[in-house]
């Protein structure tokens, strides 16, 4: 009963707001420039939303330290969405309502940005995701392009094509097994994208399994696809299960590599008695922290320096978003809505710590990805795949 009657009250300062001139409308007035933050601070998937957190901190902090933007200091709101899509949709309707921000960042995982993408759309706030790789954040199920909403990272079709084809080329495989998380948009966005490019470049794909979030006995699931003797198993799901998913397949004696997405991309995977089980496996990511360019140098070094550990994708993602939102509100000259929102549609080329990020038509990042190898518990720089 709480929930709903925070969402009413939420909904009803929406309508006051809007009666008064919509969002931002004394944002011009003001000293400072509001910029929410929604993310899984708390919760299964926490490591990722606290990395992007740490990412988007560092950026408004140099921004801020190089003068703001338009003249004024950027304020970071962050809400807490507990990994959940209730939390998820409260906190949007909360920054946008309560706090009248100008643009919205987040969510990491696909299916929480699921919730807030219409919600933004209602609110006519633009909201940047930094990482959710469904393409239905940006365009819904009837193909319309979400006018508002947009991404900074690939989408899971060209991250599964990516993998099928580093699979195929760079592998050699012919068979492969995917296991997939059957509740996450993202990994059965990701298992279909693969399993169309594997196939149409001539590849087996041996059996489709699936597990639900929170699982922790993979077993049967592994002891069937060990039975058919694939080259490799495709597990696109988040590094929650994915450590246990790979000792288990290690103690069934299977030794193939696993492959997998960006969702992978935690400190947490290789963690103790996992790091020995992903030896050797591979995984699709958005930029490597090996990457000796000075852009990215300085950066890496500069997060070390602020949190004492060397950044993620997901930090590099928070941190790019940040900065195209600055870099959008500039072109703007304007925190107005319609005006940033034409801004980001209209980025192109911009030289971010994960490549050059161009926003298309459909609001998503043209970009290359990177694929990692995982070698001694590390995450190491393998090979570059391009759009």
């Amino acid at each position: 009963m709480y929930r709903l009657i925070t969402l009413l009250f939420a909904g009803l300062l929406a309508g006051i707001m809007i009666s008064c001139g919509g969002n931002g409308g004394n944002e011009e007035e003001s000293d400072v420039i509001k910029i929410g933050h929604f993310a899984s601070l708390q919760g299964d998937i926490a490591t990722f939303g606290q990395q992007t957190d740490k990412g988007i901190k560092l950026a408004v902090e140099e921004i801020n330290a190089n003068g703001g933007v338009l003249g004024k200091q950027i304020q970071l709101i962050t809400e807490d969405t507990r990994s959940t899509t209730q939390d998820a949709g409260l906190a949007a309707e909360k920054l946008i309502s309560n706090d009248g921000v100008t643009v919205l960042l987040g969510e990491v995982a696909s299916s929480l940005s699921l919730v807030a993408a219409p919600i933004a759309e209602r609110e006519q706030v633009p909201m940047l995701t930094p990482s959710s790789t469904n393409p239905e954040v940006t365009v819904d199920k009837n193909g319309n392009v979400r006018k508002y909403v947009f991404r900074v990272c690939f989408i899971d079709p060209f991250q599964g094509k990516v993998m099928a084809k580093f699979a195929k080329e760079n592998l050699s495989t012919q068979r492969i097994a995917i296991l997939k998380d059957n509740a996450n948009d993202y990994s059965v966005g990701l298992a279909k994208n693969f399993r169309e490019t594997f196939e149409a470049m001539g590849g087996e794909i041996l059996a489709e399994q699936a597990f639900e979030a929170k699982q922790v006995d993979f077993k049967s699931q592994l002891t069937d696809i060990r039975d058919m003797n694939p080259d490799a198993i495709y597990v696109p799901g988040y590094y929650t299960e994915v450590s246990l998913i790979a000792e288990q397949a290690r103690d069934l004696g299977i030794t193939v590599p696993l492959l997998g997405g960006d969702g992978w991309d935690s400190p947490e995977l290789t963690k103790g008695k996992f790091k020995e089980a992903l030896e050797g496996c591979y995984f699709s990511n958005h930029y490597s922290v090996e990457d000796t360019t000075a852009k990215v140098k300085a950066f890496t070094e500069k997060y070390d320096q602020s949190y004492g550990e060397l950044p993620g994708a997901m930090s590099a993602l928070g941190y790019d978003a940040m900065y195209i939102v600055a870099d959008a509100i500039t072109r703007a000259g304007s925190t107005d809505s319609e005006a940033v929102t034409k801004a980001l549609s209209e980025t192109k080329d911009f030289p971010g710590i994960t490549g050059n990020i161009t926003i298309d038509e459909q609001h998503n990042a043209e970009k290359s990805a990177v694929v990692l190898m995982i070698k001694e518990g590390k995450f190491t720089y393998f090979a570059t795949m391009e759009p």
